[in-house]
């Protein structure tokens, strides 16, 4: 029990990186989440797996830190993965190995759209009635935003980057509201990637692309 409290004291022990604030629990997160970003992009069904230990991680962070709405959010992000992880795994065509790459259709849009505008205002009174957050608009629709990004990628649609791209850009402007340097830095490191993402799915980049079609 000793070594237990030992090793979560080192983990969440302070240090200075290139002049930012952070723990080497925080940097563990922030490389296991690049890592699972990199192996979305080349659609390695192993980025689940990276997807489940860097929201473990985060989520000892943020319950570390007290914010036990993006704990929670990190526990959703874990089960979203492990469905993700089957959906990429469990053939989608009679010919096919894997769940191929694919385009939203408009009622595809449609439901997306919905989904997301029925999250947000349903977080956003959440947030406004149950805790004492200071940006509860702003978290709510990334929030929802992310839950939408990530349901999108498990079905590997490729619109789930125009999702990613937009919510990181506005997160990386909600984190340096909040004096979170690193993590800032680690959202605008998603949105390069998530541009990157977009191309290679769409087979501009000639490394991961794949014929798309319309479901």
């Amino acid at each position: 029990m000793n070594e237990i409290f030992t090793l979560s004291g080192f983990a969440n022990s302070p240090l200075t990186l290139f002049g930012l604030p952070t723990t080497p629990l925080e940097l563990a997160g922030f490389v296991l989440a690049v890592l699972t970003v990199l192996l979305n992009i080349y659609q390695r069904h192993w980025a689940w797996l990276f997807a489940i230990l860097s929201s473990a991680v985060y989520a000892v962070v943020f319950y570390a830190s007290r914010l036990y709405g993006d704990m929670g959010l990190q526990l959703v992000f874990i089960s979203v993965s492990v469905w993700g992880w089957y959906q990429w795994l469990r053939p989608g065509l009679a010919d096919a190995q894997e769940l191929p790459v694919t385009q939203l259709n408009r009622q595809g849009w449609f439901w997306s759209l919905l989904g997301w505008g029925a999250a947000y205002a349903a977080l956003w009174w959440f947030l406004s009635s149950c805790t004492d957050t200071d940006v509860p608009r702003t978290d709510a629709f990334l929030t929802a935003g992310s839950l939408l990004g990530q349901v999108l990628l498990s079905r590997k649609k490729i619109e789930n980057w125009h999702v990613w791209i937009i919510v990181d850009v506005l997160y990386v402007a909600l984190y340096l509201h909040k004096h979170l340097m690193l993590t800032a830095i680690l959202y605008a490191v998603f949105v390069g990637m998530a541009v990157i993402g977009l191309r290679a799915w769409s087979g501009d980049a000639g490394t991961g692309g794949r014929r798309l079609a319309l479901e």
